[in-house]
């Protein structure tokens, strides 16, 4: 596991002390501290998924050619974790290489935003109009709106389960992912996808 960093910006963080009991980012204040997993395997994901006060989404079944390759918590191991990144990669529909972070977070968090490449804290006023997107979630559908994003990626946000879901895409293109029929299933509740997730090279969308 690396050193944690502030979900928002990816800063440093100043750890608790004898004078305060939260991580502090120079520039966010008080934050729930990022620990991005060094390495994915059924054993870890079990782990983060038991921890997890949010639900720890994957596509299953997989899309064809996906796999795993990376996993990232947000919080104090103190509490359970508030945010939880599942990292995907395989083929973009158009040709080449896509890349996929479903982020499940708390209000207030602010890591899907920071994912989205956006400097808002939460979705805001995002979820309204028609959802341009649609997935199955824990057995409920679940609408997904377009968020702003930078220019180079992609970003939906709904809600599941009473928590923010994020489903953040590289390149622009790999949103036509989304027009499959996509099941999510909260990995927290075990069953076969927590022992056959197929994990490939590391991602470093996570970083």
């Amino acid at each position: 596991m690396t050193p944690p960093t502030c979900p928002r910006c990816g800063a440093d963080l100043r750890p608790p002390s004898l004078m305060s009991s939260t991580w502090d980012c120079e520039r966010h204040g008080p934050v729930a501290p990022l620990h991005v997993l060094s390495r994915v395997s059924p054993d870890v994901v079990a782990q983060v998924a038991a921890r997890s006060g949010v639900p720890l989404w994957t596509p299953w079944p997989l899309l064809p050619g996906w796999t795993v390759t990376g996993l990232a918590q947000a919080g104090d191991e103190r509490a359970p974790s508030r945010a939880a990144v599942l990292a995907l990669s395989g083929p973009c529909p158009l040709g080449g290489p896509a890349d996929l972070l479903l982020v499940a977070e708390e209000p207030g968090v602010g890591l899907g935003a920071r994912y989205a490449g956006i400097e808002s804290l939460d979705p805001g006023d995002v979820v309204a109009g028609p959802p341009e997107a649609k997935v199955e979630a824990a057995g409920h559908p679940t609408a997904l709106w377009r968020s702003d994003s930078a220019g180079d990626r992609v970003a939906f946000v709904g809600e599941a389960l009473g928590i923010w879901l994020w489903a953040v895409l590289w390149p622009p293109a790999a949103e036509l992912v989304l027009l499959e029929h996509v099941i999510l299933h909260d990995l927290r509740a075990g069953g076969p996808a927590l022992l056959d997730l197929p994990v490939g090279a590391p991602s470093s969308r996570l970083a």
